[in-house]
């Protein structure tokens, strides 16, 4: 059973951490709730302890025979603090310990993950910004705080991700360093992506026809939000271009919602002039209308249907292969494949591979429609070198770790 400790300091997004710890011990993880003098002011104790099933202090005083300011961080698989205050990440940066959860993060040799809170003059600070680079130079995941309402009418970025999100980017920290190889540290392992700008693109793009009716795909974007979720857990520093896609956004991404081919064109083709990867794991429209109706196209009397003229949206791939805007930069596509007369699916992905000009392609087959709307997936990566990785029916997750892992090690020194 995974031991975790949740961290909890004094902001007003203490109640959400409430949601984070039952999603915890639901999952099957053991929990040890550590918050703040001032996160009780927010949150009771009887609450953390109640729900955690674990008695709850927040000196290093309470039970001092089994020394906890130093057993519970060294006993633990993940430290995550939800929320992390101004206040919190400029101690944690700086090695001060006046308080249970600070000697906690000081002896903790496991990963840690700090989800910042506070009121965006605070996160724009440059005190805050010096702070939050160090500890992600040490390897601690840092979740980049969403935008939305804060505390009163503010409105800005600063506020704490969905709960169930971080509970998503924790489980992916835990599965990564799982992985770790003797010799390497459980933080290196979970941040190999750490400084790293990456874009990934998911979901299926719209054409329309007129005000209410649109060409579309089956793409639901999981595929795509999986591997920006491991991404961001591996430390990178994320970009999520979602075209039609009904999800939270994942912890700690910048999301850009698009619609049409065009735009989710527009979006990634900037985004990748600085990146260092890009997934494109979306699945755009291939034509488009000629023209669209600006009213809704009506039913002829006599049952006849109205001519659909199509022309061919630009190819994103192959654009984005041939025209890299940032040197040494990996592309990676997808293909969703069946077989024909013509050939088989790895045929068919072989010569896509070879016309796209991309580094990696993750090959589905999707005759009968698998793949589409489920929580699973099994692929075939090809490498433009000629190489090739068989991932087995897994979780979406587990395979966005797998396309991860090739990636990164084609990332140059």
């Amino acid at each position: 059973m995974p031991r975790v400790v949740l961290g909890v300091s004094g902001g007003i997004a203490a109640y959400k951490a409430c949601e984070l710890l039952r999603r915890l011990t639901e999952s099957g993880h053991d929990v040890t709730v550590v918050p703040t003098a001032a996160a009780l002011e927010f949150v009771g104790a009887p609450t953390w302890a109640a729900l955690s099933g674990k008695p709850v202090a927040t000196d290093v005083w309470t039970s001092v025979h089994e020394v906890p300011h130093v057993r519970i961080g060294q006993t633990a698989d993940l430290v995550v603090v939800a929320p992390a205050t101004a206040d919190l990440v400029a101690k944690a940066a700086h090695g001060i310990a006046d308080d249970l959860l600070t000697n906690t993060l000081l002896t903790a040799r496991c990963p840690v993950v700090l989800a910042p809170a506070m009121h965006t003059e605070m996160w724009e600070h440059p005190a805050t910004r010096a702070n939050v680079a160090t500890l992600r130079e040490r390897g601690v995941v840092v979740v980049e705080p969403a935008e939305g309402r804060l505390t009163g009418a503010d409105t800005g970025k600063g506020r704490l991700p969905d709960p169930g999100e971080i509970f998503e980017l924790a489980r992916e920290v835990l599965a990564r360093s799982a992985t770790g190889s003797a010799g390497s540290s459980a933080s290196s392992v979970v941040t190999d992506l750490a400084g790293r700008r990456v874009v990934v693109s998911a979901g299926g793009t719209r054409e329309y026809l007129d005000p209410v009716r649109f060409l579309g795909n089956r793409s639901s974007g999981l595929q795509g939000y999986a591997l920006a979720r491991a991404a961001a857990a591996r430390g990178a520093e994320v970009t999520l271009v979602a075209a039609n896609v009904a999800l939270p956004d994942p912890a700690g991404v910048k999301v850009v919602h698009v619609e049409t081919t065009a735009q989710l064109r527009d979006e990634v083709v900037a985004a990748a002039a600085s990146a260092d990867a890009v997934v494109m794991a979306a699945a755009p429209a291939d034509f488009r209308p000629v023209t669209v109706s600006e009213g809704k196209i009506k039913k002829a009397d006599d049952g006849s249907a109205p001519p659909l003229e199509l022309v061919q949206n630009p190819d994103v791939l192959h654009e984005l292969s041939t025209e890299r805007g940032h040197p040494g930069s990996v592309v990676v596509g997808f293909a969703a494949e069946t077989g024909d007369a013509s050939g088989t699916v790895l045929e068919h992905a072989r010569a896509k591979l070879a016309r796209k000009g991309c580094d990696l392609l993750v090959v589905n087959d999707v005759s009968g429609g698998a793949v589409f709307g489920s929580p699973d997936n099994e692929a075939v990566i090809l490498a433009a070198d000629g190489g090739s990785v068989e991932v087995p029916r897994g979780t979406k997750a587990a395979l966005a770790q797998v396309i991860w892992d090739q990636v990164a090690r084609r990332f140059g020194p």
